[in-house]
């Protein structure tokens, strides 16, 4: 019997689509009526736990070195590197490093700003001074002159964290294109809730960074037990509890770098079979 390729075959046996609907509105049902009932039911959390990070270095062909992470609960940045260039207008002795943060269209959450908007775009330039200001120490930029070293990150899905990510995504991407550094700048971010007694979150996620009263993000130097930014935003108390909350995100980053230290040996045991056989 000739077959009608004309149509799609479907299955010999089928369901109307009733039937799962039913079944996924009584899945959601209890999870809606929690999320409706308010978020302070919500199981606390341990303020010093450590999201899940996955970073891997040397994934785009294109650049001279990029890399990827990834925080559970949805955060992921991917950044390229490109190595020194010749500087247009030399701004003196030593090179230059340029950053850009960009979000991409899908990227946010929630109520963001629209993409595109002049919010959304000086938000960005605000993000791209931050990642220059963290990276800059951890780069020897002495060994550039009259050069200019290049750093994008584009934050895929912002689930939290997002600036801590991509400054340990850029700081992995120029390590990977075998820019000198001095140390693996390492990112982490935290958060306080707007009560009184709230303690401060370690990697806080989309949520939790959206009701939150007060930010900072850390960057670090582990090796060197440099800190190379320090950014702050809100009302977090007394000075203690700031000094609290900076020593929690120091721990966080020194509790962060082996995993991005194992990460840019990975690559690099990579990349040496492709060298020895060329």
């Amino acid at each position: 019997m000739p077959l009608d390729h004309r149509r799609l075959r479907g299955p010999e046996e089928s369901q109307p689509p009733e039937v799962w609907a039913a079944a996924v509105g009584a899945a959601a049902g209890p999870e809606e009526e929690g999320e409706e009932g308010g978020e302070a039911e919500a199981a606390p959390r341990d303020p010093c736990a450590l999201r899940p990070l996955f970073a891997r270095a040397g994934l785009l062909s294109q650049a001279e070195g990029s890399a990827y992470v990834e925080l559970s609960g949805g955060t992921k940045v991917l950044c390229a590197a490109w190595g020194p260039r010749e500087a247009a207008e030399p701004a003196g002795a030593a090179g230059q490093l340029l950053c850009q943060f960009r979000r991409a269209p899908f990227a946010g959450r929630g109520a963001r700003g629209r993409p595109g908007s002049a919010a959304e775009r000086e938000a960005e330039r605000e993000a791209a001074a931050a990642l220059r200001e963290a990276l800059e120490p951890a780069v020897r930029l002495a060994r550039y002159p009259r050069a200019r070293l290049a750093v994008s990150a584009l934050l895929l899905q912002d689930g939290g964290s997002a600036l801590a990510a991509a400054i340990s995504a850029a700081a992995l991407a120029l390590a990977d294109a075998g820019v000198e550094m001095y140390d693996l700048a390492v990112g982490c971010g935290l958060c306080r809730a707007p009560a009184p007694a709230a303690a401060w979150l370690l990697q806080p996620a989309e949520p939790e960074e959206r009701r939150a009263a007060a930010r900072l993000t850390v960057a670090l130097l582990p090796a060197l037990n440099q800190v190379s930014a320090v950014l702050g935003a809100g009302q977090g108390g007394s000075p203690d509890a700031w000094a609290q909350a900076l020593r929690l995100g120091l721990d966080g980053c020194h509790r962060l770098y082996p995993v991005l230290r194992q990460s840019l040996l990975r690559a690099a045991r990579r990349r040496a079979p492709a060298a020895t056989t060329a």
